[in-house]
């Protein structure tokens, strides 16, 4: 069920009705579930197992492992008298070593059923071709949303082995948390801390907050409807036949695909937040001003920041704290090569750019199958590694070259560094396999011909004058309020609007969905319900 469908509009309405209707506001969360699981059906009954799988063994390991860490604290109280340190030591390892195990057994579990489902078509696909036989039955569909609840659920099952959480007993509660039906499309991914209290209180109907969300929904609906699927016409009509054109055309694609992708992924975003705000519940922002970064690093703060969020806490810093990396780094000090400046940075820094190496693979190849994934993890994670292990080079570099690097000049240099280097590695997107990327590449930076990329851009890719103005508007229209942002992250945008007059109020509401009405991209033969990340 696509959030772009009348029935979404009739279903978010009939279950809030129902969710603030209800007399013992203390069950919300039932009505939530059931919600949940109804909106999951639409996608098809059968793959309502595999979140069910999910659960359960979230539900059982969680509990197992909580049960061990109660009996071992039991046990070190009562024998606080009796046990020396060596003896408390040895039973707090036993129980470390048994709930790993549990842990461990868990994530290998669902993460091996997100692979094969994930992967199993691709490789079959490839085997298919090389050995010559059919692979149309060996097809596999995704279930809806299967990699954002598994990893909502996966981190869930982690904070409770660190011991940061304590287990959800009630198996309905825990269902909930990772099936909440606004986040199943396409995220937020979030941690149980953040949203499973929510869920579970209970909530008024609050008319500010009703509007704030329809608001926030009208703005979502505006860039996925105006912006974002008036772009992908012309960017499908490039990637279909990228031989026909020019490397000029190639280039404007991939910044006009940086625009069309940020609109779709935070459009859906917003709407998905709006839904949940309609409900009384806060996610988390997943966006923040992603093409205003200064640097790779800072980008990957800003852009899928509960995914950059969820690799941080349970990839990154086990890899970059890990013995291992304590060991890389004492050996790096006791060699020669550590005793100077250089080696003294490489030593404190190689352990966490490894570690931000190996999450961008993961990230690449949870894109999808394929070398080009596997580069596009390789380009974003090598250029951060080699971004810090050459910093004091970069330093005495501007030194050298008396650059003042706190310059508004400076600045803006590295915001169109970054995003230049942001669009290189979206080539990965748009060729259809590893070798065409370096293609594209190769023709961007030496095939320019202004004059022939400008007709092929005005006459053949399905884009009127009109459509550009409208896109080049657009695009103004996100820098402003991305600038607001930048320098007020708290600026109160809809509370001022709340401030204004009832009817300067709703002529902004009305003039948004006339805009949406008559410049978004829809109607008969049109399917609006491809969010970018909707089978992820």
């Amino acid at each position: 069920m696509s959030f772009l469908t009348l029935r979404f509009i009739l279903f978010l309405g009939i279950t809030a009705c129902i969710y603030y209707l209800l007399p013992a506001k203390k069950y919300q969360w039932v009505v939530l579930l059931a919600a949940s699981y109804v909106f999951y059906a639409f996608t098809g009954i059968q793959y309502a197992a595999y979140i069910l799988i999910t659960t359960l063994t979230s539900y059982l390991a969680a509990c197992k492992i909580d049960d061990i860490n109660i009996a071992c604290r039991s046990a070190l109280k009562e024998n606080k008298q009796i046990w020396d340190k060596d003896q408390k030591r040895a039973h707090k390892q036993k129980c470390t070593r048994i709930t790993r195990r549990i842990m461990i057994l868990t994530l290998v579990f669902n993460f091996g059923i997100l692979f094969v489902l994930k992967y199993a078509g691709a490789f079959a696909e490839t085997m298919g071709n090389r050995f010559g036989f059919s692979t149309a039955t060996l097809r596999v569909i995704l279930p809806l949303g299967i990699s954002f609840y598994t990893f909502q659920a996966m981190g869930y099952v982690v904070d409770v082995f660190r011991g940061e959480i304590s287990a959800e007993r009630n198996f309905g509660k825990l269902a909930l948390f990772v099936s909440f039906f606004p986040q199943l499309l396409q995220g937020p991914i979030s941690r149980y801390s953040q949203l499973a209290e929510q869920l579970y209180a209970e909530h008024h109907a609050d008319f500010t907050r009703i509007k704030h969300s329809l608001e926030l929904a009208l703005w979502g609906l505006f860039k996925k409807l105006v912006i974002a699927d008036r772009a992908v016409i012309a960017i499908q009509t490039v990637t279909g036949a990228p031989d026909s054109f020019s490397g000029t055309t190639l280039g404007f694609t991939v910044v006009l695909y940086a625009l069309q992708l940020y609109a779709d992924f935070s459009g859906g975003i917003d709407i998905a937040r709006a839904a949940a705000q309609l409900l009384g519940i806060d996610m988390i922002q997943n966006f923040r001003q992603p093409y205003f970064a200064t640097t790779l690093t800072d980008y990957w703060n800003r852009w899928h920041i509960s995914l950059g969020a969820w690799m941080k806490n349970y990839v990154f810093y086990p890899i970059a704290l890990s013995k291992a990396a304590n060991n890389v780094t004492k050996s790096i000090k006791q060699s020669r090569f550590g005793a100077s400046k250089v080696g003294a940075h490489v030593a404190v820094v190689l352990p966490g750019t490894i570690a931000s190496l190996i999450v961008f693979l993961i990230v690449g190849i949870w894109h999808g199958a394929g070398w080009r994934y596997i580069i596009y993890g390789l380009w974003n994670g090598g250029v951060i590694m080699l971004s810090i292990l050459l910093k004091p080079c970069f330093e005495k570099l501007n030194q050298l070259l008396h650059i003042n690097t706190g310059s508004m000049e400076h600045h803006v240099f590295q915001v169109l560094r970054t995003f230049l280097l942001v669009c290189i590695g979206n080539i990965t997107d748009l060729a259809n396999n590893g070798v065409e990327c370096f293609v594209w590449l190769w023709r961007i930076f030496t095939e320019q011909d202004y004059f022939t990329g400008r007709t092929e851009i005005l006459e053949k890719l399905g884009l009127t004058v009109q459509d550009y103005n409208l896109l080049l508007f657009c695009t103004l229209l996100f820098f402003a309020v991305g600038l607001i942002r930048e320098h007020n992250p708290q600026f109160p945008l809809r509370e001022l609007l709340d401030r204004r007059a009832f009817f300067v109020r709703w002529l902004l509401v009305f003039l948004g969905i006339t805009a949406i009405l008559i410049f978004g991209v829809y109607g008969p033969g049109y399917n609006a319900a491809e969010f970018a990340y909707m089978q992820f």
